[in-house]
């Protein structure tokens, strides 16, 4: 039996957890929302803190590129609706920014099932961002303290990548600004002797081994 005082993480490939939780834009179930879609679900500590302020304002400027992506966006906290609703308020009011993506009033059930609260950093959610695909599975997972707000910039590469990936091969450090091969996707190794001996014929590299392809646009 799980010790359910205890996170239970999901790992990357596994289905997103089936979850039933209550919004800002009112009633969800997750994954499901989001079938066919990408996803990006973040959490973070509390409503009406600094950091998050400016995680919540970054993200929403970059709602339309994160759009024309296919990916959708979804926060979380262990706080009330009602609360959610007010900071939202605010940050329309006071900041002049509009939050059009639904927020999540957490639970600690739903944050334990999503490994959100870590003990050592107290009984407030850690910074979590979960990227899933169209088919509910989860791709990437990104931890942060509570102390340090995310690179949205960082979030939203992740997810070109990942799909740029599923379609040519693997992404180098960096893309598209690698050091080495730029915005150049890797090709797969070779897995048997004689499609070793002719990599560097068929592509440009280093080695068989490290081999590279242009970007199909």
């Amino acid at each position: 039996m799980n010790d359910v005082s205890k996170p239970n993480l999901p790992l990357l490939g596994d289905a997103f957890p089936a979850l039933s939780v209550v919004t800002t834009h009112g009633p969800m179930n997750l994954p499901e929302a989001f079938k066919g879609s990408w996803f990006v679900l973040f959490s973070h500590p509390a409503d009406f803190t600094p950091v998050c302020t400016t995680e919540f304002v970054a993200f929403q400027r970059r709602v339309k590129e994160f759009d024309a992506l296919g990916c959708k966006l979804i926060g979380l906290s262990i706080d009330q609706v009602f609360a959610h609703i007010k900071w939202v308020s605010w940050i329309k009011e006071k900041l002049n920014e509009e939050i059009t993506f639904p927020v999540i009033a957490g639970t600690e059930s739903v944050a334990l099932q999503l490994g959100m609260l870590h003990p050592g950093k107290g009984t407030n959610t850690v910074r979590v961002v979960f990227i899933v695909d169209p088919k509910g599975t989860l791709r990437l997972m990104m931890y942060y303290p509570q102390e340090i707000g995310r690179n949205i910039d960082e979030i939203l590469r992740s997810v070109k990548a990942l799909q740029t990936s599923d379609k040519q091969g693997a992404m180098p450090a960096g893309w598209p600004n690698n050091e080495l091969i730029g915005d150049r996707v890797i090709v797969p190794p070779a897995s048997n002797i004689a499609d070793a001996e002719k990599r560097l014929k068929e592509f440009d590299g280093y080695d068989w081994w490290f081999c590279h392809k242009p970007l199909e646009k």
